[in-house]
């Protein structure tokens, strides 16, 4: 399933968590970069998936210095709104203890976001990624050696198996410079930025969902 409007966490080894895959988008303030991969992901998984709601999935986000209940920035906002997702309802969190231990997929902004995740215990390390570093990690995986998305339970089954071979393969398929795991803060900056950084986002996503899946999304 992917999260509506609402939040709420079960607690883990319930058996809501049993056929569930929870994906947590880390930014610094939850009003800029998380809250758009949030909603482009959950647009995407939709799209894919077509009734998400069976697949397992929970798409949630928070910032290391979240902005609690505060309100997506505009620009954010209309960036998700060019890209066909949906905005509305968002407020924003900061990032617990309980998040992480909940999550079975970290994906952050920056190297630092990974860094303070992990610093937060709870063996987060093997499950916690840049975004981008995550993308690239994706590409080097053959979708053949994960399991078949389209038998019952499937879809979290093949998560949990593309999460672990992408940390396998983290020591060995290195970033080319430092900045090629970043994702920039546009807090404060024009409706261009916010707009380039939506669609970095939106293409870093776009072979992860793939891969999650084992459908490509539509054109």
């Amino acid at each position: 399933m992917i999260a509506p409007q609402g939040r709420g966490i079960a607690g883990p080894g319930t058996a809501a968590e049993a056929g569930t895959f929870r994906i947590l988008h880390v930014s610094t303030g939850n009003v800029c970069r998380s809250p758009i991969t949030e909603r482009l992901t959950r647009h995407a998984l939709t799209d894919r998936l077509g009734d998400p709601f069976a697949g397992g999935l929970v798409v949630e986000s928070a910032g290391t210095w979240g902005h609690e209940g505060a309100p997506m920035e505009a620009h954010a906002a209309t960036v998700l709104a060019d890209l066909g997702a949906d905005p509305d309802g968002f407020t924003g969190r900061e990032l617990l203890d309980e998040h992480v231990i909940r999550a079975d997929l970290v994906l952050t902004a920056t190297r630092d976001h990974r860094a303070q995740v992990i610093s937060m215990g709870h063996s987060a390390g093997l499950r916690t990624f840049t975004l981008k570093e995550f993308t690239r990690l994706v590409r080097a995986i053959d979708p053949a050696t994960l399991p078949d998305p389209e038998r019952a339970g499937g879809v979290v089954e093949r998560a949990r198996a593309l999460v672990q071979a992408a940390a396998a393969l983290r020591g060995w398929l290195l970033a080319p410079n430092a900045e090629a795991d970043e994702v920039h803060d546009p807090y404060g900056a024009p409706i261009t930025f916010f707009r380039s950084i939506g669609d970095e986002i939106n293409q870093a996503l776009d072979p992860v969902l793939t891969a999650l899946t084992g459908r490509a999304g539509g054109p």
